[in-house]
C-alpha cells in the first residue's frame, strides 16, 4: 500500500495521489523495516545553480552530487539554521560548496583550477577521485548565533562524495545509512527547441529502529570495510533487505521525471508498505545582499577601502549567485 499526505495545490497530480514533483524532498518511512529516509529530484533549481556559472561538465556534476546529498540532510534539520557541505581537496576542483538554509534556501558554487581541469579532460580522466584527489570533507550544522556549531569531517583520499557520506555516517552517526547519487544532462523540449538540463537525484535511507536493543550498532567497526556490511544483529535481516532493495535502483530511476519519487518508492517498498509524507520544496535562493556587503564593508580600514576601490568603486560578485555589488567608496569615508 501507498500512503501519502495532501500536496499543495500547486503540486501535479498524477492518478490518485499528489506527486511532488521537481525539487521537493519527499520523506518516507517502510514501518515494517524500521527504515526511514528522504528521496529528491532536482530539475529546474539545480539547471539554474549549474548553468549560472556555466561551470565545465565534469565539475557541474561534482558539483550537483554535492547538491543532492546537501538537501537530503538539510531538509531533516528541525530548528532554524545551516547545512553547510564543503570540500577541501588537493585536486584540480579543489572546492566544493553546498549551504542549505532553513526550511529551503539552497546555493552552491565549485572552485577549480581551469589549467588542471583541462588537461584531465583531455586525457579522458574525470573521475571523482580524480578530480578532488585528497583532502577533507566537512559536513558542518550551524544553529545560529549564541549556538556551537557541529562538525564532522571525513577524509577524502580517492573516494567519491557517495562513499565518504557513508562514512560520515559510520563515524559521526553510528546509525547504519545508505544512500544512492545520480546526475545527468536531459534533452527536454522548449519553446526554440529543445535543449539540454541538467538533473539530479538521489535516495537516502536509514535503519532506525524503535527498540533500544536494535538502535545502534553495538561495536561499529571503524575499518576500511563496506559500511553497508555492517548490520546490528546476523539475526536481523531488515537492514541487509532494504541494502538489497536499493542495490536494485538503476541512476536513470533517479532522474527521471516520469517516474519521481513516489514511484520509486512504492516500486522498492510496496511489498512492505511505505508511508510517504507531503514534499519539502527547496530553491535555487542566496542569502547575500547589499546590506550584508556594506556592513562588511565597513569594517575595513581606510587602506583596505582604497585597495579594494577599482576604476572609482568598490565591486564586488556574490561566489554562489554571480550577483554583483556596486559601492561608492565615499559610503566608508565618514566611518573611518
Amino acid at each position: 500500500m501507498l500512503e501519502t499526505r495532501q500536496l499543495a495545490e500547486h503540486q501535479p497530480k498524477l492518478g490518485e495521489f499528489g506527486y511532488a514533483g521537481d525539487d521537493h524532498v519527499v520523506p518516507f518511512e517502510v514501518g515494517p523495516l524500521d527504515v526511514r529516509g528522504r528521496t529528491v529530484q532536482l530539475g529546474p533549481m539545480l539547471d539554474a545553480i549549474l548553468s549560472r556559472h556555466d561551470y565545465p561538465e565534469p565539475v557541474a556534476r561534482l558539483l550537483a552530487e554535492a547538491c543532492v546529498l546537501t538537501v537530503l540532510l538539510g531538509t531533516s534539520l528541525k530548528f532554524e539554521g545551516k547545512f553547510i557541505l564543503q570540500t577541501r581537496t588537493d585536486g584540480p576542483v579543489d572546492m566544493l560548496v553546498a549551504d542549505f538554509s532553513t526550511p529551503h534556501a539552497l546555493r552552491a558554487y565549485a572552485r577549480f583550477d581551469a589549467d588542471r581541469l583541462e588537461a584531465l579532460i583531455s586525457a579522458g580522466e574525470t573521475s571523482q577521485r580524480t578530480l578532488l584527489g585528497s583532502g577533507v570533507l566537512a559536513l558542518t550544522i550551524d544553529q545560529g548565533a549564541h549556538t556551537q556549531r557541529y562538525q564532522g569531517i571525513v577524509q577524502l583520499d580517492g573516494e567519491t562524495l557517495e562513499e565518504a557520506a557513508r562514512t560520515y555516517f559510520r563515524q559521526s552517526e553510528q546509525i547504519p545509512t545508505d544512500l544512492r547519487l545520480s546526475v545527468a544532462k536531459l534533452l527536454t523540449p522548449g519553446i526554440g527547441g529543445a535543449r539540454e538540463q541538467w538533473r539530479a537525484g538521489g535516495i537516502l535511507a536509514q535503519f532506525l529502529p524503535q527498540s533500544a536493543e536494535r538502535m545502534r550498532v553495538p561495536d561499529l567497526p571503524g575499518g576500511d570495510g563496506d559500511p553497508r556490511e555492517e548490520i546490528h544483529d546476523p539475526a536481523d535481516n531488515s537492514w541487509q533487505e532494504l541494502l538489497a532493495l536499493l542495490g536494485t535502483i538503476e541512476p536513470t530511476e533517479l532522474i527521471d521525471p516520469t517516474i519521481g519519487a513516489e514511484r520509486l518508492l512504492y516500486r522498492l517498498f510496496h511489498e512492505h508498505g511505505v508511508r510517504v509524507f507531503g514534499g519539502v520544496p527547496v530553491a535555487d535562493q542566496c542569502s547575500c545582499s547589499r546590506e550584508k556587503i556594506r556592513g562588511i564593508l565597513g569594517g575595513f580600514s581606510a587602506d583596505e577601502i582604497r585597495d579594494s576601490t577599482e576604476d572609482g568603486g568598490i565591486h564586488v560578485a556574490c561566489e554562489f549567485c554571480s550577483k554583483q555589488y556596486d559601492f561608492d567608496p565615499a559610503e566608508f569615508a565618514a566611518a573611518q
